[in-house]
């Protein structure tokens, strides 16, 4: 499948790779450029793959919180949440947002890869109540790093600084509609511009020009992963999967326990909150210079006993280090990676790696 946007990534001479069906910019030149312009200035991403869907209904918000882990009927008009969406015995299916459009109406946002799972999980969910999910079909463009929001306050409308961390808000540009939130997936401040399809194209090339000469790039997948993987933000089919509860990826927040009513994982998840970790998600920092990869076995250093296993990893363009994040079921012991038979001594290391500056 292609994005609206796909045309424009040819003529940009990016290297094209498949990611879960889709045809998407891996690089557009150097992903480490690519890194650190989203970290000095801004990057532009095409994630117009991602799975998209509306909620509506007088008991749209009550279906909600059946449905997922978090308390969604909480959120007024205007605000978002990040939630899961859990099995029964409380293994996770997909991390998501949720947006509150207006009272009776949400928009939610899914992994690309896990769109048609999480459609028809949520339309089996969704059956005992008055609410309905539908597909949408728009484009998604992610504007991040320190300089985004001086770049869309030129040629955007919405009040960019009366817009909260985790909110939405209907906006123009060049007289298209689109919806603004201030939302993203780097650690760096940013946005993600929920923009008719047929658009995408006017949206992308004005925003371009517009941010070009405040340091702007074309930023893709590659660079996400490393921007994503620095600021200690999970990706499903790595640090999140079926077989992984929420407290096992440090999630446990997101889970409300509190909410009234039944949800599915309540009983699982409320065993798991109470039980010891059998496995935790840590951050991996290597002295070396081999890079750490997903895959490779977490050690204890003394014993070469696997204790984990690494889940992402990358050399850090910001650290100048290899960097990953791992499950292991012991911090009590000197750690390594084995890298195909040989053992790469690495340091424990809070997550995230990298923290922005909000100066």
């Amino acid at each position: 499948m292609r994005t609206a946007l796909y045309e424009h990534h040819l003529a940009l001479g990016a290297t094209l790779t498949d990611y879960a069906g889709w045809r998407m910019p891996l690089r557009y030149g150097s992903e480490t450029a690519e890194h650190l312009a989203v970290r000095a200035s801004a990057g532009m991403f095409d994630l117009g793959h991602m799975g998209q869907f509306e909620f509506t209904g007088w008991q749209a918000a009550e279906a909600l919180d059946y449905a997922l882990v978090g308390r969604l009927s909480e959120l007024k008009p205007g605000q978002a949440r990040y939630t899961l969406i859990c099995q029964a015995d409380g293994g996770i299916l997909d991390d998501l947002i949720v947006y509150r459009l207006e009272e009776d109406q949400f928009m939610l946002v899914a992994n690309a890869g896990n769109t048609s799972l999480v459609h028809e999980v949520l339309s089996v969910r969704l059956a005992a109540f008055d609410a309905q999910v539908t597909r949408i079909d728009q484009s998604l463009i992610a504007l991040q790093g320190p300089s985004a929001a001086g770049i869309l306050a030129l040629i955007c409308d919405a009040h960019l600084g009366g817009l909260p961390y985790y909110s939405i808000t209907p906006g123009m540009i060049n007289d298209v509609p689109l919806l603004v939130a201030r939302t993203g997936y780097t650690g760096e401040d940013g946005f993600e511009l929920y923009v008719p399809a047929e658009h995408a194209s006017a949206v992308w090339w004005a925003l371009s020009a517009t941010g070009e000469p405040h340091g702007l790039r074309s930023a893709g997948l590659a660079c996400r992963d490393t921007l994503r993987l620095e600021a200690g933000m999970p990706l499903y089919g790595h640090e999140l999967d079926a077989s992984t509860t929420p407290y096992d990826a440090g999630l446990g927040r997101v889970v409300r326990l509190d909410k009234p009513g039944d949800f599915v994982g309540r009983e699982a998840l409320t065993a798991a909150a109470e039980s010891p970790r059998r496995k935790r998600l840590v951050g991996l920092v290597s002295n070396g210079r081999r890079v750490l990869r997903a895959g490779q076995p977490v050690v204890d250093a003394r014993t070469r006993e696997p204790v984990g296993e690494v889940t992402s990893g990358a050399a850090s363009p910001s650290l100048r280090r290899p960097i990953a994040m791992a499950y292991v079921s012991t911090v009590n012991a000197p750690l390594a990676v084995d890298i195909r038979g040989t053992l790469e001594p690495v340091d424990l290391s809070s997550l995230p790696f990298y923290r922005r500056s909000k100066s």
